[in-house]
């Protein structure tokens, strides 16, 4: 519900606020005065694009701000959903600079119009005739059946089965896709793969085989060069380790005369026990060195084969073939599965087909038994806003399933008697239209809890009794809901709870438009204007009294 609205510097408006009642408020005046103009001013809550040209003063931003009660609309989600804080009383603003930027904020929040277009939607329902030329669209017609016939809930559910249909089709379909593709490579990873696996890699031969190789290809030199070795250290009288030894007894025997003569020769011993180690490692190390051709080209042989590998793969070591290897198993295992996957995913899709085609036969059937019914109420109200030989018919055709179930459903219309009901945008005139789209709202505020209704000059054709039973069924719609009427017609301006007046104030240099808010006997002169001009006589005074009375 709208609590307040205020509008600064836009189009004729240099500033106006408005408190519009819970129920029935009015809204007339001068043509011309400003009443669009403010309409043009929600549209910019609504998250409608910008203009500067709309800017009364183009040196001043312009500021349209409404704060609306949503404690009964549920939309905590919606919040949550775009990043915004919940607030019961939010405040929705809309700013235009001088300059062209437009910035619009939620209870303070900066958002972008997208935002503001799905919040406004929930908030204002505004009746317009680019609103009205919605009624010819399927979808719209589609929606007020699912809302007079109750099957929202239904609709919802099968729309939930109908995209996860959707989705297993989607992963159905690109199964198939990858099983051609994968039908094409098998036989290649499975070469691959055995040839790795036959291979049998392990994580660190590479190097030890290129260290065997090469001991084996300089074994003759090693060994030759360990014996050479070990002879200088011990195999004569004049081996290092004699000559150490030597060294050693020469010291030990000058020891007692100085402790420096001790640690030397302490350190000489440590040097002769350090020397007969290295030559016990020599001797081991010697016998290890045999040359054996056989395995000299065994190793060869697998050394080759790795090499090969690492540059048919293009990879420089043994971890890198078994990562590999551990794909091509996995991409092997994979295919060999996806039949099954196919299998199991061609089931599942068959099952939700089913369940779609179950549940958009029940929502036709729901659909459908309300036709009847339907039809009889709209004639019966446009009988009431004068068209009494209307006709209305409903026509369901049926669709491939789509996200709304499988019906196509058609409000067909006849506005004469004799003629029979064809596709509105075929036969509806504007007025017509205006009429209906008056209706099926009515019809509506009876079955859903719909936001903030504005009318704007919703009357437009009509007089007379027809106005009277028009402005009756807009008092009945603002008993469960605020209605907003921008009227020309005295007897709709006599039931409003409150009434606003818009006029335009030529005192300054720029004609500015104005509003206020009309007490009773200020109203009682406004609809006897309505009814007898700008001088109305006694007796246009004593109508609008009745009318109001009434």
């Amino acid at each position: 519900m709208l609590n307040q609205l205020t509008i600064k510097n836009y189009a004729l408006i240099q500033e106006l606020s408005i408190t519009p009642a819970n129920q029935l408020n009015i809204i007339t005046g001068e043509t011309g005065a400003g009443k669009s103009i403010m309409l043009g001013a929600v549209g910019l809550l609504l998250g409608n694009r910008a203009d500067t040209k709309a800017l009364l003063n183009s040196e001043s931003k312009c500021v349209i701000e409404g704060q609306f009660d949503i404690s009964n609309y549920k939309l905590s989600s919606l919040f949550k959903k775009e990043d915004l804080d919940y607030e019961e009383l939010t405040i929705i603003r809309r700013e235009i600079t001088p300059a062209g930027k437009s910035r619009a904020f939620v209870n303070d929040s900066p958002v972008t119009l997208d935002t503001l277009k799905k919040l406004g939607f929930k908030l204002m329902d505004v009746h317009s005739q680019h609103e009205t030329l919605q009624l010819g669209k399927n979808s719209f017609q589609l929606k007020f059946v699912d809302v007079y016939a109750g099957t929202l809930a239904l609709r919802n559910e099968y729309s939930q089965l109908f995209l996860a249909y959707k989705k297993a089709r989607i992963e159905l379909n690109a199964l198939l896709e990858e099983s051609k593709t994968a039908a094409e490579q098998a036989d290649y990873n499975s070469f691959l793969l055995k040839e790795l696996s036959e291979a049998n890699l392990m994580e660190d031969e590479q190097e030890e085989l290129e260290s065997s190789v090469k001991m084996m290809e300089h074994a003759e030199e090693i060994k030759l060069k360990l014996n050479e070795a070990l002879a200088i250290l011990t195999n004569d009288e004049f081996s290092v380790t004699n000559n150490v030894q030597q060294l050693r007894q020469s010291l030990l025997q000058v020891a007692k005369y100085g402790e420096s003569y001790e640690k030397l020769a302490e350190r000489i011993n440590g040097a002769l026990i350090e020397l007969n180690d290295i030559s016990t490692e020599i001797e081991r190390e010697e016998e290890k060195v045999n040359f054996d051709p056989e395995q000299a080209q065994l190793s060869q042989e697998r050394l080759s084969l790795i090499y090969q590998l690492q540059q048919k793969h293009a990879v420089l070591n043994i971890s890198e073939l078994l990562k590999i290897q551990a794909e091509l198993e996995e991409k092997v295992l994979h295919t060999s599965n996806l039949g099954d996957e196919i299998a199991k995913r061609q089931k599942e899709v068959g099952e939700l087909l089913t369940m779609c085609t179950d549940k958009a036969n029940k929502l036709s059937e729901k659909r459908m038994a309300c036709f009847v019914k339907l039809a009889k109420e709209l004639e019966t109200l446009l009988a009431e806003v004068g068209m009494p030989d209307a006709s209305i018919e409903l026509k369901r055709s049926e669709i491939p399933l789509e996200n709304s179930g499988s019906d196509e459903i058609k409000i067909l219309f006849s506005a004469n008697k004799g003629i029979a009901p064809q596709e509105l945008a075929k036969v509806a005139s504007g007025g017509e239209f205006s009429r209906l789209m008056f209706c099926l709202k009515y019809i509506l505020a009876a079955k859903v809890s719909l936001p903030t209704i504005i009318f704007d000059e919703i009357d437009t054709g009509v007089s007379g009794e027809i106005a009277i039973k028009l402005a009756s069924m807009m008092k009945k719609m603002a008993e469960n809901h605020q209605v907003i009427t921008i009227s020309h017609l005295p007897q709709i301006a006599a039931k409003g709870d409150q009434h606003y007046f818009v006029y335009k104030d030529n005192n300054a240099s720029k004609a500015i438009s104005k509003i206020k808010s009309l007490s009773e006997d200020e109203r009682i002169v406004e609809i006897a204007k309505m009814l007898g001009g700008d001088n109305p006589s006694e007796i246009a005074f004593e109508n609008a009294k009745e009318l109001i009375a009434s």
